[in-house]
């Protein structure tokens, strides 16, 4: 769209509250709110950054939907970005990856890491350290004998298992505890998840020095390293939590800024203790361009405009400037959009966006920027969580860096198969953010020849002629990956000259782990998270190119189906007779008359025909 277009499509907008989405080809590239949707999306006219111009020259449409209140708006914006994911809003990327513990709904219950927790039980977390959760909730389990077993090993059971043996567990599936025992000591676990860390680390320090009086050394320096990462687990900032007053619940937020990566540390405090801790990961377009960004709890923090050239979620000009208030403004409304309000919130600087603040003031949540005192502590403990995340970017991230790329979030690998020119096949595999997108897998397969850069020629050749043509109902790649070396990397390329489809394509050789590119050859250090990804992509093209290739090569259907006479149960009959095709093959004509239901006239046929 140019400016004359956007102006025009603005002039038959109402001006009332609602939703507005740039869209390209019926992909969403950004949603915005307004208060006055004629107004504000007649102001992307006159565009005041060169990343906003670009979405407005690939944009051919804008969406509205137009809302009663400007707080239905506020949180319609946050349901599309959640949705759409769109890749020029401030999105906030979803946390059910992280670890939580759960305490089942059971008479007995057992205490288990999970990633999906059932709606029925107790459950604390999510947490970012899967090994420290490990190790404290073994340690739990070794000081108040908590079942870690499933329902269906608990049932039924006449002696116990071999935890109790180890201690792990005081056996309630025979009652050599009381359930009413057991009750009390999973109250004493709950206690120290709800943030009472002594109820752990008494025990444990108590156990370390009588290993150290009883000179069992190495013993000792084990429950020491337990005593810390126990203590560890709830972080620092205890004395801080008491002095959030009669309020409930308090949530306090710290940013740490990136490039094009924000992390938001979101503590919880309930009834004056800490009980959670996490961080969230959002890709901020348009946020500050200075490494590892954050706010000084101590400063004086002035209220600020939620901005980030036109892309901060609540941003309402055009020429408004990005960093911690527009990621603050994303986050709150994208993450609270779902879930319970606290009574309060401790920033590190305001949000300055006018919809956030009416809502959350109609809500009843007190707002809070602490300078000094206990509260700033908390603050400052939220930024310290920040920072220990920032700079983690993600595969897909660090990649599109790498290779100069826009954004690598999809990704499409080739890999051809044959034995020596027979049952030649390609595969095309799909990944998106770096996770295996299954269903767009496709196969393919190749005339015969025992010549892979003509293999891959044609793989290519295929894939690029159906996506020109609208034959391929998937999205077009960010990257194509071929495995191969140099040569299957110029076959795929003229493959994509001769049909005109223009996607970045690079190889991944196998001997060396080198990353070949058009114009380079690039060796990245065999740790490297984007390096991974790229592998992972060429390994399965491989893995599901050579499946493919197995399953022709060994369906016998495809050789004694044609041969006429020979129907599904007298295959199978000369299958066990023969145990093999090639059996069958090599078999005289008397040989395979011995097969009932096969003739001499149908013998004859079949080594005719093989």
């Amino acid at each position: 769209m140019n400016a004359d277009a956007v102006r025009e499509r603005a002039r038959a907008l109402p001006r009332e509250p609602g939703v507005y989405q740039f869209q390209a080809d019926g992909t969403t590239l950004y949603v915005g709110k307004a208060v006055d949707l004629r107004s504000r999306v007649g102001s992307y006219a006159d565009p005041r950054s060169a990343r906003i111009s670009r979405m407005i020259d690939r944009a051919d449409a804008v969406e509205i939907a137009v809302t009663d209140t400007e707080t239905q708006a506020l949180l319609l914006e946050a349901n599309l970005i959640k949705r759409h994911q769109p890749r020029y809003n401030v999105r906030l990327k979803d946390d059910k990856s992280y670890p939580m513990v759960q305490l089942t709904a059971h008479p007995a219950p057992q205490i288990e890491i999970t990633r999906d927790p059932s709606e029925s039980a107790t459950v604390f977390g999510p947490y970012t350290n899967k090994r420290q959760v490990e190790t404290v909730v073994k340690a739990l389990r070794e000081t108040y004998g908590v079942r870690g077993c499933s329902d269906h090993k608990y049932s039924g059971r006449d002696r116990p298992c071999l935890d109790y043996e180890m201690g792990l567990c005081t056996a309630p599936c025979t009652r050599e505890i009381e359930l009413e025992t057991y009750a009390e000591d999973v109250t004493a676990v709950e206690r120290f998840f709800e943030g009472e860390t002594g109820i752990l680390t008494d025990p444990l320090r108590r156990e370390m020095e009588a290993a150290a009086q009883e000179q069992h050394f190495e013993r000792a320096a084990n429950l020491r390293d337990r005593l810390e990462t126990v203590e560890a687990f709830h972080g620092e900032g205890g004395e801080a939590v008491q002095s959030v007053g009669d309020e409930r619940a308090v949530d306090v937020l710290g940013v740490a800024i990136e490039g094009e990566d924000a992390t938001v540390a979101r503590l919880r405090a309930e009834s004056g203790k800490l009980v959670d801790r996490e961080r969230h990961t959002l890709e901020a377009p348009g946020a500050e361009t200075d490494a590892n960004t954050d706010v000084d709890a101590n400063a004086n923090a002035t209220a600020a405009p939620a901005v980030d050239g036109g892309l901060a979620a609540g941003a309402d000009t055009a020429d408004s400037r990005g960093g911690v208030p527009a990621v603050l403004a994303a986050f709150i409304v994208q993450y609270y959009a779902e879930r319970d309000l606290p009574d309060a919130l401790l920033l590190p600087e305001r949000h300055g966006d006018d919809e956030v603040r009416a809502w959350l003031d109609a809500e009843g949540v007190a707002v809070r920027v602490p300078g000094a005192g206990r509260e700033a502590k908390l603050v400052d403990l939220a930024l310290k969580n920040a920072r220990r995340n920032v700079g983690r970017r993600d595969e897909c991230g660090m990649l599109a860096d790498a290779l100069d790329l826009d954004a690598v979030r999809r990704i499409e690998g080739f890999d051809v198969s044959h034995a020596q020119g027979t049952a030649a096949v390609g595969s095309n595999v799909t990944f998106v953010d770096g996770s295996a997108e299954t269903a767009d897998y496709r196969r393919k397969k190749l005339t015969d020849q025992n010549d892979d850069y003509d293999n891959m020629r044609a793989l290519l050749e295929w894939r690029a002629s159906r996506a020109v043509e609208g034959r391929d109902d998937r999205p077009n790649p960010d990257l194509l990956l071929i495995d191969g070396g140099e040569g299957q990397l110029e076959a795929a390329r003229d493959a994509l000259a001769a049909v005109g489809w223009d996607v970045p394509v690079i190889a991944l050789a196998k001997a060396e782990e080198t990353v070949i590119t058009p114009d380079r050859q690039l060796s990245w250090p065999s740790d490297a998270p984007h390096l991974h990804l790229l592998q992972r992509v060429r390994d399965e093209s491989h893995r599901f190119a050579v499946q493919y290739h197995q399953t022709l090569r060994d369906d016998v259907k495809t050789v004694l189906d044609d041969v006429p006479g020979i129907g599904p149960e007298t295959r199978k009959r000369l299958l066990g007779r023969f145990g093999s095709v090639e059996n069958v093959r090599e078999a005289s004509v008397e040989d395979l008359q011995s097969v009932a239901g096969v003739g001499e006239k149908t013998a004859q046929t079949v080594k005719e025909r093989l």
